[in-house]
């Protein structure tokens, strides 16, 4: 397969063809070999800007803290730490993320379609995604915290905030990003997506990995609407105990292995 973004038809979709379309008008960007990482990285940016917002207000009005989960009380995170920590992102994806994923692209040479993939194709392959990713994730995630030089070489840095916020969702090894980024794909691979759906599935990813490490358990979270969603307190309890609830998003896998841990015996003393 050659370097050039080649069309090939597709089941119509209707309702997301409008949309599609205007996609297919800027071939070009679409086809840039950096298109991939800067998109993960502006939306990453972008999704944690409203958690920035909360923790400014939250070092002078109360009422912003109601809702954080950190712990010894209510705290913010205070900007110091929010920027050390885009520093540090911002490196990894200069020196690492930015190459690798463009060797990527360029290896990958996706097809685009003429059609947009109906809303229904759209939102099961999404959801497929998910749920392989989940798995994938789980799986690995479990290594790296059962092989120490894993953890040690690969892991441990996303470890060194015991308070999430909402970065800190990339500020991991080189290795680790790039491995997380390479499950991604791998799962939208086996689904067979549409280049529209993938496109959704790793903006819900980025969107949801934000979420988990916000440190705010808001009323509209998704794991207040699905229950089968972990959200922020089920990743903030592995941030605390370094261990358990070893899957990004869902519970089903934790508590099937039994390593399934709430907020509350996150807080327990070790025996």
């Amino acid at each position: 397969m050659n370097g050039t973004c080649q069309l090939r038809l597709a089941p119509a979709g209707l309702a997301l063809q409008p949309a599609w379309r205007l996609v297919l008008r800027r071939r070009d960007l679409l086809c840039s070999p950096h298109l991939p990482a800067a998109l993960a990285l502006a939306a990453h940016l972008l999704l944690s800007a409203p958690y920035l917002v909360l923790d400014v207000l939250g070092e002078r009005w109360p009422g912003a803290r109601r809702f954080r989960i950190s712990e010894g009380g209510s705290r913010a995170v205070c900007l110091r730490r929010w920027f050390e920590c885009l520093g540090r992102v911002l490196l990894k994806y200069l020196t690492a993320v930015f190459p690798v994923t463009a060797l990527l692209h360029h290896l990958r040479s996706p097809a685009l379609p003429a059609l947009a993939p109906s809303c229904v194709r759209a939102l099961l392959e999404v959801l497929s995604c998910l749920l392989l990713f989940d798995a994938f994730f789980f799986a690995w995630h479990v290594l790296m915290h059962r092989v120490s030089w894993l953890f040690v070489w690969v892991h441990r840095q996303h470890h060194h905030n015991r308070d999430t916020f909402a970065l800190v969702a990339q500020d991991a090894s080189a290795i680790e990003l790039l491995s997380l980024q390479l499950l991604a794909i791998f799962s939208a691979a086996l689904v067979g997506c549409h280049p529209l759906s993938e496109v959704l599935f790793h903006l819900l990813n980025i969107w949801l990995a934000v979420e988990d490490h916000s440190g705010y358990d808001l009323p509209w979270a998704l794991h207040r609407v699905l229950p089968c969603f972990g959200g922020a307190p089920f990743h903030l309890a592995h941030h605390r105990r370094y261990r358990g609830n070893y899957a990004p998003y869902f519970r089903h896998w934790d508590w099937l292995f039994g390593t399934y841990l709430t907020e509350e015996t996150a807080n327990r003393p070790e025996a």
